[in-house]
């Protein structure tokens, strides 16, 4: 039985446009950039996102109330007084 090898079919080349230069292609890609189309805009100021409730030394100060606060833990060794 003779062997049969399969054929690769063949890709008929495509015919490749003009090459582009720099300007052409990067006027392709983003477009004319000329005068007219770019318009400035005055947007209003932005609005605080949220008003802030403490500083940092206020949080700071609440948290080492908190602490104090707290109930001593049972399970915690209590520390040797040092003679």
């Amino acid at each position: 039985m003779a062997a049969r090898y399969r054929l690769v079919p063949f890709r008929r080349k495509q015919e490749r446009l003009r090459p582009l230069d720099e300007a052409a292609a990067y006027a392709r890609c983003h477009g004319n950039r000329d005068e007219s189309s770019v318009r400035i805009v005055k947007l209003p100021p932005r609005r605080a996102r949220y008003d802030l409730l403490a500083t940092g030394e206020e949080i700071r100060r609440r948290f080492e109330e908190r602490i104090d606060a707290r109930e001593p833990d049972p399970l915690a060794p209590t520390p040797s007084p040092s003679a």
